[in-house]
């Protein structure tokens, strides 16, 4: 599919934003360099999301992963203790790999979630970076397209049924079907915000808008503007189909520091074992500060002290339209104790900044606190 030029991207500007953190349970190290285990690094990011809760963070989103450096491979667990601890953020994956997991058991597992943290569990749907997950699970890779594709159709006759609270019939090649099956628990509110997560593929913008979900462009490099295509994509996608407009979110990586240099000192080391580790994996060569530099300068790295990312943020939000903006605030081995850090900035400081740059481009007055 070719992805139309534009010349101008139509004002979709939100009154308000919702400002998320997330994270893949980064494995990371003491204060003597030894990797954590991935117990201690799962309890970390326990108190993390209760920090962001307390600073006013409106989502916290952790990712699902098979592998050594990712702690996390059951996100609705760990998200099920977090609801326990916290009153107000909401609680969702980043994402859920829908392609090797049964839309049925996903649906159970969130409506659990948002029955025991009082309504406030999303889900973020996509395919995955990494492909762990289907030998795992017994899952041909030569299926990879048409694994994920019938069961966000599946998931998506699931959402229709919890909202009119009706039984479900589906039919697919990959699982085995369904006739007028009930499925439980239902949800209290009668829905789950689910997203599709998009990491640069217009099939997957158009299945967005035809499932009428919101989208979630994950932009991990490059300037977020030349996403600019795809949200025009969208809106043309969603009008197609005669659905109202919905929200758009983007995910890329930052840290929050007190100065700029800091931040970049800081993120810096750990990043580049991240990036060369996975590039390795893929193919890449390796990374350079020249590359850092330029991301943090003008990429998708949102790096630095409060007014600068809060700066970039907005400027972000304003040239796509968006109504959330996440952040991926760990990065490889960056120490827990940083992170908190960062986390407390984020909250206290960059969110405030962001959601009055936002109310002052819509014409309006915004209340500074959480």
């Amino acid at each position: 599919m070719t992805v139309p030029r534009i010349h101008g991207l139509p004002r979709h500007m939100p009154a308000q934003i919702e400002l998320g953190l997330e994270t893949f349970g980064d494995v990371t190290r003491d204060s003597a360099g030894h990797l954590l285990s991935h117990s201690q690094v799962i309890r970390h990011v326990i108190d993390e999301a209760v920090l962001a809760d307390e600073v006013g963070v409106d989502f916290f989103g952790i990712g699902e992963h098979h592998r050594e450096d990712f702690a996390v491979s059951s996100p609705e667990m760990v998200l099920a203790t977090i609801a326990g601890r916290t009153s107000r953020i909401r609680l969702g994956s980043a994402v859920t790999v829908l392609s090797s997991d049964d839309p049925v058991r996903v649906f159970q597992r969130f409506s659990t979630l948002d029955a025991a943290s009082n309504g406030r569990a999303e889900i973020i749907l996509g395919r995955g970076s990494f492909t762990e997950s289907f030998p795992l699970f017994g899952f041909p890779l030569d299926q990879y397209a048409t694994l994920f594709e019938e069961r966000l159709d599946l998931f998506a006759a699931l959402l229709e049924a919890d909202r009119t609270g009706t039984p479900v019939t589906w039919r697919g090649t990959t699982r085995a079907a369904l006739t007028d099956k009930r499925v439980y628990p239902s949800t209290a509110g009668g829905t789950i915000k689910t997203w599709i997560g998009v990491g640069g593929s217009p099939e997957s913008v158009v299945r967005a808008a035809k499932y009428r979900m919101p989208l979630m462009l994950a932009i991990i490099g490059g300037a977020a503007q030349r996403f600019a295509p795809y949200v025009e994509l969208y809106h043309r996608a969603l009008a197609d189909v005669g659905a109202p407009s919905l929200p758009i979110g983007v995910h890329s990586h930052g840290h929050v520091a007190e100065s700029d240099a800091e931040a970049r000192a800081e993120l810096w080391p750990p990043w580049r074992e991240m990036r060369d580790r996975i590039g390795a994996e893929r193919g890449w060569p390796p990374t350079s500060r020249a590359d850092f530099e330029r991301e943090a300068d003008q990429g998708s790295l949102y790096v630095g002290a409060p007014e600068t990312v809060a700066q970039r943020i907005a400027t972000t939000v304003r040239s796509l339209g968006l109504s959330r903006f996440d952040i991926k605030y760990s990065a490889g081995a960056l120490a827990h104790e940083t992170l908190m850090r960062s986390i407390a900035l984020f909250g206290r400081e960059v969110a405030p900044r962001v959601r009055a740059l936002v109310a002052k481009e819509a014409g309006l007055e915004v209340n500074a606190e959480p």
